[in-house]
């Protein structure tokens, strides 16, 4: 199993910036990827950056060029750099934990987006 507690989340204006943070604990040796979703009121949960064990990042395209997915490997953390936020990105996000046979969820923190 992985644990995994997200912070870094609050109240920006409009072209503000965040960091977001998960921290993972237990089997994290077996991870093969790391996500981050997001999650607004009416809306389908959208996933928005994945890390892969090798490195390899892919973004969805709404956020591309704004957010980057990073990890620190001795923290066992992995983050969400986002820049030049706008209203449109107001959600939960929440940190998932891909092994090769279940995944992980975190508890989800809140970024809203408002002037």
């Amino acid at each position: 199993q992985v644990q995994l507690v997200e912070s870094g989340g609050g109240s920006v204006q409009p072209g503000g910036s965040l960091r977001l943070s998960c921290a993972a604990s237990g089997n994290v040796f077996s991870v093969n990827a790391m996500d981050w979703y997001r999650q607004a009121p009416g809306k389908q949960r959208e996933l928005v950056a994945t890390i892969t064990s090798g490195g390899s990042t892919n973004y969805a395209d709404s956020v591309k060029g704004r957010f980057t997915i990073y990890r620190d490997n001795a923290k066992e953390t992995v983050y969400l750099q986002m820049n030049s936020l706008k209203p449109d990105d107001t959600a939960v996000y929440l940190c998932v934990a891909r092994l090769p046979l279940a995944s992980y969820w975190g508890q989800g923190t809140q970024v809203t987006v408002s002037s």
